[in-house]
């Protein structure tokens, strides 16, 4: 059993959805990554989902882009990323760690050698948003040789033929992205996601995660009514960057990101009482 499918399994047990926190490695420089890690994990993150900086990160927007410019400044690449998280698993055996990216870095790497890595480093799921499941069979291969579940996005637009064919590759969780468009967009329509949940669930017993467009603890506490886990990303990566704007040193700014997060932790379990 995989480090995230027990975790489901245990929050599945306790009636709590998974909050599932994304940032960019090194955004804004490489040494912060991991103390931030760590504070989200102490201020409920029950996984955390890391992003890998790439030069057009289509799938996102604004804010996060402005984090892949800052990380990719700081001299970030998928093999600093990975020392990353081997870092954060010397004193951290347990939290779930996702990488999301896209495929250009692992292509370059290569698929066998990229899981290998990444199996060394801890990593137990990979997002790569732009590789589609018509084209996945190579790396899945790789990534199940060694334990590393391959997680895939379903859009609003996504049609159920399409569903079912991700829903045959899927491993971990299916991240539902609840917005038309790129991340930090837009308002939640909650009976929309929880239509589109009920659809994916048809093909899949994988917990479904929902991300893009959650940004507080009101959002995220409706979200978490109808999903296994909900994805806040934007709201937390421009915390963290206003914080480090206004000149807050580091152990200040990883408090506000903290706190975002202490209180998106609070909405989602009063959500469940």
């Amino acid at each position: 059993m995989s480090r995230i499918e027990g975790r489901f399994k245990q929050l599945a047990k306790q009636g709590r959805t998974a909050l599932i926190p994304y940032i960019v490695a090194g955004d804004p420089a490489q040494d912060v990554t991991v103390p931030l890690m760590h504070q989200l994990v102490e201020s409920g993150a029950d996984m955390i989902e890391v992003g890998v900086a790439f030069s057009d990160p289509m799938a996102e927007g604004p804010v996060i882009q402005l984090a892949h410019e800052r990380a990719l400044a700081s001299h970030t690449s998928l093999g600093s990323v990975l020392t990353m998280v081997q870092a954060f698993r010397e004193t951290d055996a347990t939290t779930p760690v996702l990488l999301m990216g896209y495929a250009n870095p692992v292509m370059h790497m290569g698929y066998a050698a990229f899981a290998d890595a990444a199996c060394a480093a801890g990593v137990d799921g990979v997002i790569t948003v732009d590789i589609p499941p018509e084209e996945v069979d190579e790396i899945n291969s790789e990534l199940q040789r060694v334990g590393i579940d391959n997680i895939f996005l379903v859009a609003p637009t996504t049609p159920e033929e399409r569903i079912a064919q991700i829903a045959a590759r899927a491993s971990g969780f299916i991240y539902y992205v609840s917005l038309k468009g790129v991340t930090g967009a837009g308002n939640l329509d909650t009976k929309e996601v929880a239509s589109r949940l009920e659809l994916i669930r048809k093909h899949s017993d994988l917990p479904v995660a929902v991300g893009f467009g959650i940004k507080d603890a009101a959002s995220a506490a409706a979200v978490a009514t109808v999903a296994d886990g909900v994805v806040v990303g934007s709201a937390l990566v421009d915390t963290l960057a206003q914080a480090f704007a206004a000149g807050d040193d580091q152990a200040v700014a990883l408090g506000s990101a903290g706190k975002l997060l202490q209180q998106i932790h609070l909405g989602i379990a009063n959500a469940a009482s």
